[in-house]
């Protein structure tokens, strides 16, 4: 299962690597469904009538969903780039920037779920909801935080591999 995401990895990598590949899949089935959404709004607004929340529910959905891809992105070495500067680097100096590219990541997701889980308990606290569905804004927030904790061990998983890589 998800052979190219685990190629090279074994024990506790290999599981981060598929429970981060389903967990994007699992975004990229929720972006669809808020497509499906957003054409059946569009659709309902010619011939019947329009899907109401629809923006309430893109705007979560596509923050969640976002979210989910950001472990993936770290595991697949797939983040932005400035190839330009390092096209004729040696593939040790590569390896450390990659390095200290993961412990970056990881120190940003440390402080995201430390203050995302904050936020959540605060939008928990005072009640706050959706305008028109009254979905609990709180909810948004429970696999955006399991997004930042994947993204934690992804990148301890990519800095144990660059590390290694820098040894070799």
């Amino acid at each position: 299962m998800f052979a190219a995401e685990v190629q090279g990895r074994s024990g506790v990598s290999a599981a981060v690597a598929r429970l981060v590949t389903l967990w994007a899949l699992l975004g990229g089935a929720l972006l669809l469904v808020i497509v499906l959404i957003n054409v059946a709004s569009v659709v309902g607004a010619v011939v019947l009538k329009p899907f109401p929340g629809d923006f309430e529910l893109t705007e979560m959905g596509v923050a969640v969903a976002v979210f989910a891809f950001l472990p993936y992105c770290q595991l697949t070495d797939a983040n932005v780039t400035a190839d330009i500067f390092t096209a004729n680097a040696p593939r040790p100096v590569l390896a450390v920037l990659r390095a200290i590219a993961s412990l970056i990541a990881f120190g940003f997701a440390c402080i995201l779920v430390w203050r995302m889980s904050l936020g959540m308990l605060d939008q928990k606290a005072y009640n706050y909801t959706t305008t028109i569905l009254q979905v609990p804004i709180w909810w948004a927030f429970v696999p955006i935080l399991v997004s930042l904790a994947l993204l934690i061990a992804a990148a301890a998983v990519t800095f144990r591999e660059s590390l290694s890589e820098v040894r070799t």
